[in-house]
This record gives structure tokens, sequence and C-alpha cells, in this order.
């Protein structure tokens, strides 16, 4: 596991996704791109059009995949913005590391990384990013009544492990017989994320078991599951949405998934045991 973790901290260094995304400063204007010949929601640091020329041919797939996965038409037309170079991805993204990001005000930048040593995750990247400005379209850039484990997990679903494809299953497995979970009981504010550091995870092994939380409860009951991702997408609480749809906190009814993790089977129907739960959450106000 100290392998693991040594070789994450790497890795985290070099790629990513949108969770530690652009500064709200980074508002600037876009006018260093042209539309592409291949698609006009595509557009291009000029220079680099067979780079735009390979997102415009992933994104359709990229498109259908997140629509599905969210049960509902992206709002508007998705654009995205490709750079080529270094320099154009630290004009919009002031943190350049990244490989991809949705940005503030939901525009869609990609790195020069995806056309270059990452040019193997475009398509899966392409998409999880497509499923974060899907959502922010509708309720806004990273709302602070979803919790990243929820925005980064789904994502990560629907991306067929985009984002997460740098930790395994087995890795987290391994991380929950050790004792390292998702924190599912902490609720954040507009000034406080929880991130990965917040449950004792390198962000690859966050990524990747959110995304298992989120597939264990999709697998568990699609139509709850779906029920869950409307009610998050009309901007509804997401720990209200959760309690409306299961009756019972996302900590009391994913107790089942760590249940199957470590062997056990309570937790994995409605009619199984629980904690005692919390009282039903009221509306945040804002």
């Amino acid at each position: 596991m100290r392998a693991w973790l040594r070789t994450a901290a790497v890795l985290a260094a070099l790629s990513g996704c949108a969770l530690t995304v652009s500064d709200p400063r980074a508002l600037r204007p876009i006018d260093s791109f042209v539309p592409s010949a291949e698609d006009p929601r595509v557009w291009v640091e000029p220079g680099h059009e067979a780079y735009g020329a390979r997102v415009a041919a992933a994104l359709p797939a990229a498109i259908a995949r997140v629509e599905a996965g969210h049960y509902l038409p992206f709002a508007r037309p998705p654009r995205v913005y490709v750079c080529g170079t270094d320099a154009c991805f630290r004009r919009y993204v002031l943190t350049p590391k990244l490989s991809a990001a949705v940005v503030p005000d939901n525009r869609l930048i990609l790195s020069p990384a995806l056309d270059g040593r990452e040019s193997h995750r475009l398509a899966r990247l392409l998409t999880h990013e497509l499923a974060h400005l899907h959502l922010g379209q509708r309720i806004g850039h990273y709302h602070s009544t979803v919790p990243v484990w929820f925005h980064e997990g789904w994502a990560s679903l629907v991306a067929e492990g985009g984002g997460a494809d740098y930790a395994t299953d087995a890795q987290v497995r391994e991380a929950v017989r050790a004792g390292q979970r998702v924190n599912l009981g902490a609720r954040d504010t507009p000034d406080r994320r929880h991130r990965a550091s917040a449950s004792n995870l390198d962000i690859f092994a966050f990524y990747r078991q959110a995304m298992l939380l989120v597939g264990w409860l999709k697998a568990q009951d699609e139509a709850r599951f779906r029920e869950l991702a409307l009610a998050v997408q009309a901007d509804t609480d997401f720990e209200i949405a959760f309690w409306n749809v299961y009756g019972r906190a996302p900590a009391d009814r994913l107790a089942g998934f760590f249940d199957s993790v470590l062997g056990g089977t309570p937790g994995t129907d409605d009619n199984s045991p629980i904690q005692a739960a919390p009282a039903k959450p009221e509306a945040p106000t804002r």
C-alpha cells in the first residue's frame, strides 16, 4: 500500500481533473481559439487543428454517454476548448498540472497533455469533464450542496473510469479494509469542500472509491438512482434528495457497499439492519 501511495503522489503531480480547478479569479475572456472544421462545438488553439480533430471525433460518443448517464440532455450545446500548448492552458487554468478542467464559469478546457503523454486518456477524461459541465449547466459550477465524492464518483462512473484510472478496484478494497473510507457524513459548504484529504485518501483512490460507491447505488436500484440524479439536477439539496429517495442518510445506505467489501451481507437491501440514522436534514439556506 505504501508503494502505491508514493506512486499516486507522483501521478497526482502529472494529471488530474476538475476537482482542483481554476481559481475563480481566472475568468478571462476566451479570445485565442478558432472553431474546428470538424465540429463547431470544438474550439482550438490555432496551429493545433489535428488535436482538435481528435477531440471532435471523440465528442459525439462522450456527449451520448453523459446524457445517458445523467438521464437528461445538455441544457445547452457544450463547447470544448482545446489548448495545444502549456502556455494556453496556463492562461485559463491556474492549476496547470491538470489534464483537463471545467473552470468556474463552466468552460471545459483540455490540456496539451491529452495530445501527448496522456493521449490514451482523451476520450474518458473528455467524458468525465463533460459530466461536470452537464451538471454545471443546470445547477452551477461545483455546487456545494452536492458533495465532492458524488460529483467525482458520478463523473468517473459515466466516463467508465475516466478520472479514476490511476487506481484500481483492488486498491479500493485494500483501503477500505485498512479503514480508509470516503467520509460520507461530512457536508460541504460554499467555503469548505471535503476533498480527498478529508477522507485520508490520495486523489486517485478517492475518485475510484467514490466511483464504486456511486456505481453500487446505481446497481442496487437504477430506478431510485435515476430519481436521485434527476432531483440533484433539479437543484434539490443532495442530502434532502437522498433522504427523499432512500429514506436514510448516505452513510447508512452505503454501509452495504462497505459490508460487501469486507465480506459481509448486511446493508445490501432496504430491509437490512442499519445504524441509528440522524434526523432527516433540512434544506440549507443559501
